[in-house]
């Protein structure tokens, strides 16, 4: 036996200086023992010290199913993102990251290299936030399976979702020594779920405003990483929306601001590059070149490469917390082949003429926020373009009707508006029902406006189509009489502050009311409405320019949006509706947000202006098809008022009002609002 182990093996004797000798005492000779020395030896070695970027250009192969460039990644391509990258990197000392930046520059990628590092060389619990659930789903799909699957460098270390007990799900991924979570920031369970070291947080200015309504979920999933102390890491990226309400925005504005400097390849001036200098020769942007702050000589696209392999970043702020930096980068640095200057002046061109277009450019093109212009319109310029509606209720144009209803202590009041193609409206009724909410036949002539008719320029009547009626004050009266009514036709809403754009209106949620004192649970229909965005909008509207009248003698029609006010309303209504402001102020914490804020005490007009935009959404207006339209548009020019029949006639059958078309027979089932239904 001695003899035995005295004599190195065939299978070790070679590799015995490679381990210290450490195996030449050792059988080896049999099946499996290679293996088995050579996962020793891997144990063994310590791994090595690389940061993100350089594991990347290691170990990050891209697939065809998530990138256009498929193949090993290469930092190269993109070098501002190396710093940023570094940055992720476990021995840099900053805690807290942020990337402010145009669309498609790479940084999505950038994160996914960060989770990538994490599995391989710094596992620990690890939580990727992205704007919604089904979102963090698709992102599991698309980019981060095919991320584990193409790099063997991860794919050994998180077993296949089709395994038993392999700890790998769509929202949860497993590996040695850490796990990887995916949520949406619209769930508070999926922000508080575990404690975690790293934390990703992906479009964040895409987030609501809270998450289940138990606040910001950005708040909520930093909160995990608390046990972790010094050695965190949060990663906060997007595209940023609006000024004074970006989450972006803010976090990049309590950084060090850098950007990114480049040299021009003339002078060698550092610079970093900005849309000011970016010209063109009149309607002509494939003429588009950049011209140097220093010596002012255009520089062509073709130099860009060269440029970004010699650019640094740089820190334009000092930052209050040492521990926190922050990156802006806009679509002027997209590498040759991806987005090029020529582009970005085609795409800003295009934009022209269309503030939703504008606000987008500057997102996406230059990764900065829009500024909303909440300047309220002289209420003299609103009364000299008041209109006269010939002698009829709802001129031509107009094919919906809804109200906005706003309670008060005293009185309810009421502005029936009337809605065409393009979101175009004409204010056709103002009401004022005296008594209040505490008085019954206050209650019963609202009833009795949801069965009136409004007269249409050739005849044809409409009814109400959706009736939105605040509950901020006396809510149980509220709610007793919309549920009275039922539903189809009206909407109790509740407003709620801050902007949202993507689903200005919400709901329904069910919410308890108490009916002839007995307390009904969900009892109630209760829509929230983010009352700032239609405020927003409301304004933008009002500052439409009109054509002249040459213009209109050429065809020009109104654009879409524009408000149209009667003569016979007064000049007290018309300060009701710019009555408030869109105003920047700053919290405690010297953040800044913008808000709507009263110039003056009374404001019912705008209010019941929002009320009936937001009866307009929840009816579908803003998501119909062209069929629906093109049915209101027919019934709106054929249908007249309906006439008496003679007791001796046979009774034909009632035609529709206009305003609420019968929905035709199809072979496929389509989606018709109620109002609309028979």
């Amino acid at each position: 036996m001695s003899e035995r182990n005295s004599t190195p093996s065939p299978n070790s004797g070679s590799r015995s200086d490679d381990d210290g000798g450490l195996t030449s005492d050792l059988d080896l000779g049999f099946d499996g023992a290679e293996d088995i020395l050579r996962a020793w030896r891997r144990g063994m070695r310590p791994d090595p010290d690389l940061t993100v970027s350089e594991w990347a250009d290691q170990h990050r192969k891209l697939s065809s199913r998530a990138s256009a460039e498929p193949g090993q990644y290469r930092t190269s391509r993109t070098p501002y993102l190396r710093e940023i990258m570094d940055a992720l990197s476990p021995r840099h000392p900053a805690q807290r990251i942020s990337f402010m930046k145009a669309a498609q520059v790479g940084a999505t990628e950038a994160g996914n290299n960060w989770i990538g590092f994490v599995i391989h060389h710094a596992p620990g619990p690890m939580l990727a936030v992205l704007p919604t659930v089904e979102l963090a789903k698709r992102t599991s799909r698309g980019r981060l399976d095919p991320l584990i699957a193409d790099s063997p460098a991860l794919r050994e270390r998180v077993n296949p979702a089709r395994s038993r007990d392999a700890g790998n799900s769509m929202l949860s991924k497993e590996f040695p020594g850490g796990i990887l979570v995916l949520t949406g920031a619209n769930s508070a369970t999926g922000l508080r779920s575990m404690p975690a070291r790293y934390i990703f947080l992906d479009e964040v200015d895409a987030y609501p405003a809270s998450a289940d309504e138990e606040g910001d979920p950005v708040t909520l999933a930093e909160a995990r990483t608390i046990t972790f102390s010094h050695r965190r890491k949060v990663f906060l990226v997007s595209t940023p929306t609006i000024r004074g309400i970006s989450r972006i925005e803010r976090e990049y504005e309590a950084s060090d601001q850098r950007r990114y400097f480049v040299p021009c390849p003339h002078c060698g001036r550092m610079q970093w590059l900005q849309f000011e200098r970016l010209r063109w020769d009149k309607g002509q942007p494939e003429t588009a070149a950049y011209h140097c702050e220093g010596c002012e000589q255009p520089i062509a696209e073709h130099h860009k490469t060269q440029m970004l392999e010699r650019g640094e970043w740089r820190a334009t702020a000092v930052s209050a917390d040492p521990h926190s930096i922050g990156f802006h980068i806009s679509a002027f640095y997209s590498p040759m082949g991806w987005k090029s200057w020529a582009q970005i002046a085609r795409d800003w061109l295009a934009a022209q003429g269309s503030e939703e277009m504008l606000r987008a450019a500057r997102n996406t093109l230059l990764g900065e926020t829009w500024v909303e212009s909440g300047d309220a319109p002289e209420w003299q310029r609103l009364a000299e373009r008041r209109e006269e509606y010939a002698g009829v209720q709802i001129p031509v144009g107009g094919l919906f009707l809804t109200a906005g209803v706003d309670v008060q202590k005293d009185r309810i009041e009421i502005d029936v508006w009337a809605w065409g193609r393009g979101l175009e409206s004409w204010l056709v009724d103002h009401i004022v029902i005296p008594g209040g909410p505490d008085d019954p036949a206050c209650w019963d002539k609202l009833t009795a406006l949801l069965g009136r008719t409004w007269t249409c320029a050739n005849g044809a009547v409409m009814v109400i189509g959706k009736l939105a009626i605040d509950t901020g004050y006396e809510a149980p009266a509220v709610y007793a009489w919309a549920r009275k009514q039922g539903f189809d036709q009206v909407a109790p809403i509740k407003g709620l502050g801050g902007f949202n754009r993507a689903t200005p209106v919400s709901g329904p949620t069910f919410v308890d009311a108490t009916i002839g004192g007995k307390r009904l649970r969900r009892g109630a229909r209760l829509w929230s409405v983010a009352t700032a965005t239609f405020k927003t909008e409301t304004y933008r509207f009002l500052r439409l320019e009109r054509p002249s009248d040459e213009e209109r003698e050429l065809g020009v029609l109104d654009a879409p949006g524009t408000v149209h006010l009667p003569d016979w309303i007064d000049t007290e209504w018309l300060k009701q509706l710019v009555a408030e402001q869109l105003v920047t102020v700053r919290n405690k914490r010297g953040y800044s947000h913008q808000e709507w804020q009263k110039m003056r005490e009374r404001n019912e007009a705008l209010d019941c202006r929002v009320y009936a935009r937001a009866a307009a959404w929840i009816l579908g207006a803003d998501r119909w098809d062209e069929a629906t339209w093109r049915r209101l548009e027919a019934q709106a020019g054929v249908d007249t008022k309906p006439q008496l029949a003679t007791p001796s006639e046979p009774q034909a059958p009632a035609a529709p009002k206009a305003g609420t078309p019968s929905t035709p027979r199809r072979k496929r089932r389509a989606y018709t609002p109620n109002f609309m239904r028979d």
